[in-house]
């Protein structure tokens, strides 16, 4: 008998309906998922030519220092017990402290976290906002110069470097026009004029009502988001193009047109919406690349977000910083994908 069978059989006999047997399978997938993810995270900083209590302690320390900091540290037990030290740390949010900072991690994750979410969330509805429409218009206009702009935007997209780009944009909008503010998050002028309430200071500054700190950290976050969306536009545009392609060939699309429905009616109402669960899948990878991803747009533009953080505790060998960053990626790529199935049975019913 096939384990599907089986599934089918114990979902029958059971009284449990059946989005409970779905809540608990993607539960439980995520659960395994992210034990596999804190033993690969773990087992690959044991195995990297960084000795922790060096990092600490310094290259010129006493051998009885050394003996004392790496019994504290637990190096002295067998990997297992680590293990089990760390994932207890790990899923109580105990990351220990960060060696380049001298602060707990989960305070500096906090501290950076939020500018990294507000940089790539202004990235993405840039990318979504205008890679969607252009994708469409490429696919209803094959051939034509609309189709010719998508495919170079595409191509200029994967192609440009960020950092020329960024680098570049700074020259122009900052410089040359004056445009935008230039590096950083906000002017010196108003740091800690705005009370801390998200991290997210354009929402921070809305609450305090402080409409000239709303602008000015405006003027600093709108030039590297649309250096950063370049790529994630780019990316939209062209998986929606085909995607579109894709159903703008069906025959259903013939039927549609034949009924009486004008083009237009026939691409919203039909192709636009059979390929909303692909658009899903594709703007969610997108947006984690952009939490994760944006290390060189922030160090640029010398953004005090994530990717900088990560940077920064590689260059200065400090592991608890590092394993911390890498769980925090892969739990938002579990985060992402189990959102992704949940709008997989709202945006199509065959899913449910």
């Amino acid at each position: 008998m096939a384990v599907t069978d089986v599934s089918r059989k114990a979902l029958a006999q059971s009284k449990l309906p059946p989005w409970a047997w779905d809540a608990w399978r993607i539960g439980s997938s995520a659960v395994v998922t992210l034990l596999g993810l804190l033993a690969l995270t773990f087992f690959m900083g044991r195995m990297l030519p960084i000795d922790p209590v060096i990092a600490i302690v310094g290259e010129q320390a006493d051998a009885s220092t050394y003996d004392m900091v790496y019994k504290q540290l637990g190096l002295d037990k067998p990997l297992y017990v680590q293990f089990g030290y760390f994932m207890r740390d790990m899923m109580s949010g105990n990351f220990g402290n960060a060696l380049f900072t001298g602060n707990k991690v989960s305070d500096d994750l906090m501290r950076v976290f939020p500018a990294t979410i507000e940089l790539a969330t202004i990235a993405i509805t840039i990318g979504v906002s205008f890679g969607v429409p252009i994708g469409v218009l490429a696919a209803v206009y094959r051939g034509s110069p609309i189709d010719h702009f998508a495919r170079i935007l595409g191509l200029l997209g994967y192609s440009v470097p960020t950092f020329w780009s960024g680098l570049m944009g700074l020259v122009l909008f900052y410089a040359v026009l004056g445009w935008v503010s230039g590096p950083g998050r906000l002017d010196v002028f108003y740091i800690d004029v705005v009370d801390r309430v998200t991290g997210l200071m354009l929402i921070d500054a809305a609450i305090a009502g402080e409409w000239e700190v709303w602008r000015n950290v405006f003027s600093h976050i709108i030039l590297p988001a649309s250096i950063l969306s370049f790529n994630a536009m780019a990316f939209i545009s062209r998986l929606t193009r085909s995607f579109m392609l894709a159903q703008l060939s069906q025959e259903y699309i013939l039927a549609a047109r034949v009924k009486g429905l004008s083009k237009w009616e026939v691409i919203r109402k039909h192709a636009f919406r059979n390929i909303a669960v692909q658009l899903v899948t594709v703007i969610s990878l997108a947006y984690v690349i952009l939490l994760e991803g944006a290390v060189v747009t922030e160090t640029v533009f010398a953004w005090p977000g994530f990717g900088r953080y990560l940077v920064s505790g590689l260059l200065a060998g400090d592991m608890n910083a590092v394993l911390a960053c890498v769980l925090i990626v892969g739990t938002l790529f579990i985060t992402i994908n189990l959102f992704c199935d949940l709008l997989y049975r709202i945006l199509d019913p065959r899913t449910r």
